[in-house]
């Protein structure tokens, strides 16, 4: 068995869906697409590869001894079950997130890379790394093809894949790119909650799946959309017929989280229990907030005197989105709340959004 067959075996026998090879020449197409979208604001705050496209699209810049990159993609559907259309007060975290999937694939690409080291070759694994934009070192090494959804589609996984890299300095046999797109589907484009979608192009500030990972207040006008979701969002991987074909018909409930036991919870349990999500600093109010706006649209029991009691919250964000909260939930706990908070609110961001809520209630 040479050396690149010896890879694909243990990447197989790994739980890898696929493994191709590329050379790790520059991507030039992407640099200059990055720096597009940045210069017309659509990456939204996000920084990543955006922060410097130079790097991120020239993993030789980090690896200058790098020749190939050996590229994984890990199916996680449909493993990951379905969070179905939940009860009021439960939240929906989406599939990729419901349990830290990212481990099959590290461990899939570090028995690659131990396969290459032990040839005598160097190897550095990659995953969610800004140096390497991962969608397109999968597309250049015949893994997939870019979706019109931005998301690289596989044979039998369809879009739900997470993908990373080994880099690695043996000149290993490369892989052609697969020769295949979307057609004349755009089932993604409308499936979108926001629009964020057009042919290829994705506007990262009005993406949910961005927005919730975000620092800050949640746009007014994006809250409503934000649905029931705490975590993620789907709806263009469920949208796309490869992707619904890979779903499959997995009947397990899994991806939700109960709203009021998530606003109960200390700092320490929500960051023990959802260490594997990325939060902004590692802080726990924007895990909060997205719940409050999550209660917000759904309601439950109890979803009016747990948002009131978030209007006392020492934390201004909190409050601002508790008070948007209630002044979705309504009734005569929601009234009285903001009208208390009226009197005595100090904060401006707070008032402006405790005003509008009164001003919905109205």
């Amino acid at each position: 068995m040479d050396l690149l067959d010896h890879v694909r075996s243990v990447g197989a026998a790994a739980g890898l869906a696929g493994v191709g090879v590329c050379r790790a020449d520059p991507f030039l197409d992407t640099r200059a697409d990055l720096e597009a979208r940045v210069a017309a604001g659509l990456h939204g705050g996000l920084r990543f590869t955006y922060a410097d496209p130079e790097t991120a699209t020239d993993v030789r810049a980090s690896f200058p001894w790098a020749e190939r990159l050996v590229v994984a993609a890990y199916g996680y559907v449909p493993g990951a079950g379905n969070p179905g259309p939940g009860a009021p007060g439960t939240g929906r975290v989406a599939r990729f997130a419901e349990t830290d999937h990212y481990r099959g694939l590290r461990s899939g690409l570090a028995a690659v890379a131990a396969t290459l080291l032990a040839a005598g070759h160097r190897a550095e694994v990659l995953v969610d790394d800004n140096r390497l934009v991962d969608r397109a070192a999968a597309v250049r090494a015949g893994i997939g093809w870019w979706g019109r959804s931005t998301m690289v589609l596989a044979p039998g996984p369809g879009p739900w894949l997470l993908l990373g890299s080994v880099v690695t300095d043996a000149e290993l046999p490369i892989d052609e790119p697969m020769r295949r797109d979307c057609g004349t589907c755009v089932a993604c484009l409308p499936a979108c909650p926001t629009g964020a979608l057009t042919d290829g192009v994705l506007d990262a500030a009005i993406c949910l799946a961005h927005r919730l990972q975000a620092a800050g207040m949640i746009p007014p006008e994006l809250r409503e959309a934000v649905g029931d979701r705490v975590y993620g969002c789907d709806d263009c991987l469920e949208a796309c017929p490869p992707g619904r074909r890979a779903l499959g018909s997995d009947p397990a409930v899994r991806g939700r989280v109960d709203l009021i036991d998530l606003l109960a919870a200390s700092d320490a349990r929500l960051l023990r229990e959802h260490a594997h999500w990325y939060i902004p600093r590692r802080h726990p109010r924007h895990l909060r907030r997205n719940a409050l706006v999550a209660l917000g649209n759904t309601g439950g029991r109890r979803a009016d005197l747990v948002a009131a009691g978030y209007l006392g919250h020492p934390d201004w964000l909190l409050r601002a989105h508790a008070a948007w909260a209630l002044g979705r939930l309504g009734g005569p706990v929601a009234g009285a709340a903001l009208r208390a908070a009226t009197a005595a609110e100090s904060d401006t961001r707070v008032a402006a959004e405790v005003a509008a809520a009164l001003g919905s209630l109205a």
